[in-house]
């Protein structure tokens, strides 16, 4: 009896770490699950009931990213940890190795304690999001992703730039609220100028009316004259008034147009 009691004593004894170990997984996966389904939940109702922009919608979508990773560290961190106290393994003598080892890479770790402190406070000011055009560290294109550690944005072209937060020191953001299309037109010096603002107005109506191009203007052009007088040619400035992001694809329909316009009085005069 006392060999089995024993024998029962030292079975429990080998299984308690693994049930231990089974236990701070479970609750750890249960704990990743609700941080995940929370985060959706208020996502869900913040962009319902408090936003109708996209761009709030982008800003909360980045934040929930950085928040549901952030967790993952925690949780995963901690699980690990109590994992190795169930085995046996003391976790204060690894603790304090981390501090003082912590100490002494913190010394040559400065720039990347930087990016994450330049990369939180972007979040936190709302200077950028996924989904927004930007230009910063002398690269400019499409947010796709937007961490603590970095920025990834891909250009024109295609190519994919990672950029360090602590290398950010100013942000253009060409995403907000609104966008000016900023056209510099060169004419010839002997063209009337009235005409052509009288062409650059009917080129900016008829882009209003156009069901495309129509619904991405929010203002009449705005004509700001002469720019610039060289020997053979003038060059004329205006802008228009655009949806954010869409400035170069207004002023690319401009230009066409006008292009058009400025070939047909072109062919009238050699006609007559």
């Amino acid at each position: 009896m006392d060999n089995e009691l024993l024998g029962l004593k030292l079975w429990m004894a080998t299984l308690r770490p693994w049930v231990d170990i089974l236990l701070i997984w479970a609750l750890a996966w249960l704990s990743l699950r609700l941080i995940r389904r929370t985060l959706r939940t208020l996502r869900t109702h913040i962009v319902e009931h408090r936003t109708g922009q996209n761009r709030d919608a982008r800003r909360i979508e980045t934040l929930m990213n950085v928040f549901r990773y952030t967790a993952n560290v925690v949780i995963i961190g901690i699980a690990v940890m109590l994992t190795l106290g169930a085995i046996g393994i003391s976790v204060t003598p690894l603790l304090a190795t981390a501090g003082v080892a912590g100490i002494a890479v913190g010394f040559g770790a400065q720039s990347l304690v930087k990016d994450f402190f330049t990369g939180l406070f972007l979040l936190i000011e709302n200077q950028v999001s996924e989904g927004d055009v930007i230009e910063a560290a002398g690269k400019s294109g499409f947010v796709e992703r937007v961490t603590l550690r970095h920025i990834r944005i891909r250009d024109y072209d295609g190519s994919v730039h990672f950029i360090p937060n602590g290398m950010i020191t100013t942000v253009t953001n060409r995403s907000r609220d609104f966008a000016y299309a900023v056209i510099d037109l060169n004419v010839r010096r002997q063209d009337n100028l009235d005409e052509v603002f009288g062409t650059m107005r009917a080129i900016s109506a008829a882009l209003r009316a156009d069901p495309v191009t129509g619904p991405l203007i929010l203002e009449d052009i705005d004509i700001g004259g002469v720019e610039q007088v060289a020997d053979a040619a003038v060059t004329l400035r205006c802008r228009i008034k655009v949806m954010p992001g869409k400035q170069w694809r207004v002023r690319r329909e401009f230009l066409r147009r006008m292009k058009l316009a400025i070939d047909e009085v072109k062919e009238t005069e050699a006609a007559s």
